[in-house]
């Protein structure tokens, strides 16, 4: 297989170069040639970014934050004015209803023609209208395992996460509504519930699974994982599929009660000061030899059908990387939540937090 190897520790070192100018929306303390970029930890090739700024002469201000949660405290602070994000589903699907987007000129990006047809129709489900998103990349959350000390009929279900035998060597996603996922999956409720008496149980399920859970993790999962000081691991399939490069001995499946599929997209926000730039930025992740990069980079599945090309039959056929279709049937979108159900489970996730 012809996986790059990717670097545990991963600094984005960005070079100032020339300017180029461009005529979006700006404001005058802010010059044409800059753009303010909001994405995932860990989730774009430096060398991607360096040739943007060679190409474009925009200088980028990269920022990056680790939860959904953490990008909405941050752009909702107010304190930066960004003009490009990446953010998952439900997330946009928020920010669009709070009036925060701005529509996107798909006309202007000659790359868009990449994007897989069959995502774009999937992310209807927060973007009804095609006017505000670009996908970026999807994947499942699942269970990263070591095959040496959990085998695969224990992990065929979420409740392996309970399991006393498994005390300390559980780690669970720090994610809030990816948590509350497994146990309201467990129970067979829908996972974008706003009953209280269904969000409680799944918060009492996380609760008496404290004891068991090594520890909440997100972006260091994977290492933990690599390093085995954990049987098994809750996290999204390009982490998995991060950590089975460095470990043979680690598998990844999604439970038969299903899980969570989601999928992240660019997004243009209302406090965006360089339309233009960010056109150019986002029509710059759609084209082949960057979507090749990142993709051999963050190891999630690609929407860019032109990375196939550059992919081997082995790298194609993995189900960690491109979940089956089977496997896709048992996985739902998150949908965002009204105000009430998120003030509520957020007062939940604390306390589970502070447990």
């Amino acid at each position: 297989m012809k996986k790059k190897l990717i670097s545990l520790i991963c600094c984005l070192t960005l070079v100032i170069l020339p300017a180029a100018s461009f005529t979006g929306c700006k404001s005058d303390a802010q010059s044409d040639d800059t753009l303010i970029v909001l994405n995932y930890g860990k989730y774009i090739e430096a060398d991607v970014l360096k040739q943007f700024e060679k190409d474009t002469g925009i200088k980028v201000k990269y920022e990056e934050y680790e939860s959904v949660e953490d990008m909405y405290a941050k752009y909702k602070a107010g304190s930066i004015n960004y003009d490009v994000i990446c953010t998952s589903d439900y997330m946009i699907e928020t920010l669009r209803n709070e009036g925060e987007l701005i529509p996107i000129d798909y006309n202007s990006l000659e790359y868009y023609k990449n994007i897989d047809p069959e995502i774009i129709e999937a992310s209807e489900a927060f973007d009804p209208n095609h006017k505000y998103t670009v996908p970026y990349f999807f994947g499942t959350v699942g269970i990263l395992y070591n095959t040496k000390m959990v085998d695969e009929e224990t992990v065929s279900s979420w409740n392996c996460l309970w399991d006393e035998n498994y005390k300390n060597r559980v780690v669970m996603i720090n994610s809030q509504r990816d948590a509350f996922m497994v146990p309201l999956k467990m129970k067979g409720y829908d996972i974008n519930t706003r009953d209280k008496n269904e969000l409680d149980e799944a918060f009492d399920m996380l609760c008496s699974q404290k004891g068991v859970a090594y520890a909440y993790l997100m972006d260091e999962t994977y290492e933990c994982m690599i390093s085995e000081d954990a049987a098994m691991a809750v996290c999204y399939s390009g982490e998995a599929a991060m950590g089975m490069e460095y470990n043979e001995n680690l598998a990844y499946t999604v439970p038969k009660e299903g899980g969570n599929l989601w999928i992240d997209s660019w997004f243009v926000p209302r406090t965006c000061k360089h339309y233009d730039a960010a056109m150019k930025w986002i029509d710059y992740m759609c084209q082949e030899d960057a979507a090749t990069q990142n993709f051999e980079y963050v190891w999630y599945a690609t929407p860019n059908l032109t990375v196939a090309q550059n992919e081997d039959e082995e790298t194609l056929a993995d189900e960690t990387v491109f979940p089956t279709k089977e496997t896709l049937e048992r996985c739902d979108l998150f949908k965002a939540y009204d105000d009430e159900t998120l003030d509520y489970t957020s007062e939940l996730w604390k306390k589970l937090k502070a447990y």
